[in-house]
C-alpha cells in the first residue's frame, strides 16, 4: 500500500524559502535548514503533512499542474491569513482561471510558488 510521503517544492533559495514557509504555516525545521539542498518542514511531534523544500534550477511554471491548498476557517479567516502572508513576502496574483463565485484565492510565494488559500466554510460538506 502507498501513503503520501512529502510535498516537495522547488526552490532557488532555501533560506528565502525556509523563513517563508515556517512563519507560513508555523512549522519548524526537521532536517536541513537555510544552507542545505533539501529541507524538510512540518509541525513538531504531530502528524501532519510535511513540505520538503529542495533546491531546483527549472523555472516556476505560469499555471503549475500542482499546488497547494492551505484552508482557513472562513473567509474573514482568508482574508486576515493572505494579508499574513503577503506581510511575509507572498504576492496575491490576479489569477486568470477564476470560476464564478471562487472559494479561494491565489497566492505566489517567495519563490513563485503557486498556491491558494480555501474559505473551508464555504466548501460543501461533501467535498471537505
Amino acid at each position: 500500500m502507498l501513503r503520501l510521503g512529502l510535498v516537495v517544492l522547488g526552490v532557488e533559495s532555501m533560506a528565502r524559502a525556509v523563513s517563508f514557509w515556517t512563519e507560513a504555516l508555523n512549522y519548524e525545521v526537521l532536517k536541513g535548514g537555510p544552507d542545505a539542498r533539501w529541507t524538510e518542514i512540518g509541525p513538531a511531534g504531530l502528524y501532519q503533512p510535511t513540505l520538503a523544500l529542495q533546491l531546483s534550477e527549472t523555472p516556476v511554471q505560469d499555471h503549475p499542474r500542482m499546488h497547494l491548498d492551505l484552508n482557513a476557517d472562513d473567509a474573514a479567516d482568508q482574508d486576515r491569513q493572505a494579508e499574513r502572508l503577503v506581510a511575509l513576502g507572498a504576492k496575491i496574483l490576479d489569477w486568470d482561471s477564476f470560476p464564478f463565485d471562487p472559494d479561494f484565492v491565489v497566492l505566489e510565494d517567495p519563490e513563485g510558488n503557486v498556491f491558494c488559500i480555501v474559505d473551508a466554510a464555504h466548501i460543501p460538506a461533501e467535498e471537505s
